[in-house]
């Protein structure tokens, strides 16, 4: 078993290499767009007007309470048979990204982390005090300037831990491109079984490049956790109250 281990590596490393640099390049570009997408979604959450409040609520709830499987195949099969149907698209120059199931599968981890991530912002934008804001509101600052300077960054320092883990569900989500014929990391492997016939070799090779990545991951935002969080030890730093004398 170690030497058809050591053959796949060799023989396959360019099908496993393509495999991981589309996995991350749809890792990078859904948590990249999606974190974008969630900041308007997580404010509008926040809104006490019901009318902001419900195409948010309608969109976090349609996109966390579905399969992710399930979002891919509509969006797919359904939103690219659609497409296909439209008088004259094949004749267009469009049709040559709108046929590529690359596009439907980032719209869907864009759409799916949006929605993730978004929930998670709402949490951490309720959780910041209440004496931070009204503090920022008595110094005259406007709304925009008080979530840019306030809230924002409490809330991220809140919520770090649990975006993290969202990444990394991300990551792992990627994995269903295979299912409608992109040839990400899982899709490598699934391609060398088919090629060779050697399944446990083939997924347990990806499943190491796998945890590689999700240790890369977690040691970077670890990082950029302990730079967040960088006010809070200079705090745990300052002098205590001065005892007084006798006691």
């Amino acid at each position: 078993m170690f030497e058809d281990f050591i053959y796949v590596l060799t023989k396959y490393d360019v099908w496993l290499w393509r495999g991981f640099l589309l996995t991350a390049q749809l890792l990078v570009i859904s948590v990249a767009f999606g974190t974008v997408l969630a900041i308007p979604l997580a404010v509008a959450r926040v809104s006490k007007k019901v009318s902001i409040q419900a195409v948010p609520f309608a969109f976090i709830y349609m996109f966390r309470g579905t399969p992710l499987i399930g979002q891919l195949f509509m969006m797919y099969y359904g939103v690219g048979q659609l497409v296909a149907n439209i008088d004259g698209i094949q004749d267009h120059w469009t049709w040559t990204y709108l046929r590529d199931p690359y596009w439907y599968c980032l719209l869907t981890f864009v759409l799916n982390t949006a929605a993730y991530v978004a929930e998670i912002m709402r949490g951490g934008i309720q959780n910041v005090p209440g004496g931070e804001i009204e503090a920022a509101r008595a110094c005259g600052m406007t709304p925009f300037t008080t979530y840019r300077r306030i809230i924002f960054p409490r809330m991220w320092q809140m919520i770090w831990p649990a975006y993290t883990n969202d990444v990394i569900f991300t990551l792992k989500a990627t994995s269903l491109a295979s299912t409608v014929t992109l040839i990400e990391l899982t899709g490598a492997a699934r391609k060398i079984v088919a090629r060779t016939a050697l399944p446990y070799e083939a997924f347990i090779s990806a499943g190491l490049i796998y945890l590689i990545i999700v240790y890369v991951l977690t040691l970077g935002f670890k990082m950029i956790e302990r730079y967040l969080r960088r006010s809070e030890k200079r705090k745990d730093k300052l002098p205590g109250k001065i005892k007084p004398m006798g006691v």
